[in-house]
């Protein structure tokens, strides 16, 4: 493991926080959250930094004390401190209160023009990774986190900071953290995958970490090819002659429909692809694809659009 003391260094190279620019650090008062607090007092100055911590109320006693430990822990970095009160739980627990804290963080960095910075690690991108490859039959889903979009900031991601060296740092400079029993409960499917896959692979080979690390950026790269290819065939265009996509490499007309279907949408279809053959089956008229997606075909153009919202009863 490297020196905890050169990731100041590391993490200015990175130029995602920078002194002058102001910045909202999410804090959940884990060790990650606590050492990108800490380093970002280091490089922009406590008077450019604050945080958002969200309470989520879902472990009772132990939710206000992590509140009262970033309270704390701010209080000590001379640094100011929102703490946002989060309703009740919808759906998926953890997705719902990843919405909560991204658009609650959004909501600050855009008021003040901040950078949006969260604490996650090469094991948070090791983990998302091998959890998109159980659940998302996507190329793209394969790319992990990107380490900016937007006003959005991993600059511990970006730095190539793990939670062993997160851990070490807060150590060395005399900063505690909480730890959120949930992360290693199995009832969770990415605790499962933190605490059993991820180190059935270490077993496997030292070197998993490195060469799954390797792997994402490998992706990525050869996704800005594709990604180009595709953009050749449209032509800037948002549909496509229906003969012209089936004269395709069908491994080709799937990344122009997926590229044509998450233009209209907004978002991830990862289940369009696997319609494709439907798709080139078309003559004239709409198809639903599921992800939220329908094609059009119009005098031999296929075009692609939301769903539209089912009619109220």
């Amino acid at each position: 493991m490297r020196d905890p003391g050169d990731l100041v260094a590391r993490v200015e190279a990175t130029g995602l926080l920078r002194a002058g620019e102001p910045v909202v650090v999410m804090l959940s008062g884990g060790r990650d959250s606590t050492c990108l607090l800490d380093l970002a007092v280091r490089i922009v100055g406590a008077e450019g930094v604050s945080a958002l911590h969200v309470n989520y109320g879902l472990r009772g006693a132990a939710s206000d004390a992590d509140e009262d430990h970033c309270r704390a822990l701010c209080e000590r970095l001379g640094v100011r401190i929102d703490v946002e009160r989060a309703g009740e739980p919808e759906g998926n627990v953890q997705a719902w209160a990843r919405e909560v804290r991204y658009a609650a963080g959004l909501r600050r960095a855009e008021a003040s023009g901040a950078v949006l910075a969260v604490g996650h690690t090469t094991d948070d991108q090791i983990e998302t990774f091998l959890y998109r490859l159980a659940t998302s039959p996507s190329r793209r889903a394969l790319y992990g986190m990107d380490v900016r979009r937007g006003r959005l900031a991993r600059p511990l991601l970006a730095a190539g900071i793990s939670r062993e060296q997160t851990a070490a740092w807060c150590r060395a400079h005399g900063l505690a953290w909480r730890e959120d029993a949930s992360n290693v409960d199995p009832a969770f499917a990415r605790a499962r995958v933190r605490e059993t896959l991820v180190p059935a692979l270490r077993a496997v080979d030292p070197r998993a970490d490195a060469n799954l690390l390797r792997t994402i950026a490998l992706l990525r790269e050869e996704g800005e090819v594709l990604d180009a290819l595709v953009d050749e065939v449209l032509g800037g265009g948002e549909a496509i002659e229906l003969e012209r996509l089936r004269s395709l490499p069908p491994a080709l007309a799937r990344l122009v429909l997926r590229r044509l279907a998450e233009g209209a949408t907004g978002r991830l279809a990862p289940r369009v692809a696997r319609r494709l053959d439907d798709v080139l089956a078309l003559r004239e008229g709409a198809l639903d694809l599921g992800d939220g997606v329908r094609v059009r075909v119009r005098r031999g153009m296929l075009s692609v659009e939301p769903t539209p919202p089912l009619p109220n009863r």
